[in-house]
């Protein structure tokens, strides 16, 4: 389990890391990784997987990730992250 933004196997600092829904840490290991939340961040539904006991790697999420009320803010930030790769 991950105590924040580090790489697990380096334990360096991730590079794709914002402040957010003041003062949350939002990060993401690479673009593919802010696919994924950006995914589920903006489903309007969020309906449960079919694998067994549930508990996917998005319903460990951070409660103030998944609420509704900061979807506009943490879309917003996750924009910012994604043009911070291509500039």
């Amino acid at each position: 389990m991950w105590s924040g933004p580090v790489d697990p196997f380096f334990r360096l600092p991730l590079w794709l890391k914002a402040e957010c829904c003041g003062g949350q840490t939002l990060w993401a290991f690479n673009e593919r990784h802010l696919d994924l939340l950006e995914g589920y961040v903006a489903a309007k539904l969020r309906e449960r997987g079919l694998g067994p006991g549930g508990m996917t790697v998005l319903a460990r999420l951070p409660t103030w990730l998944k609420s509704a009320k900061h979807r506009e803010e943490i879309l917003r930030v996750i924009g910012r992250l994604r043009e911070s790769l291509e500039g």
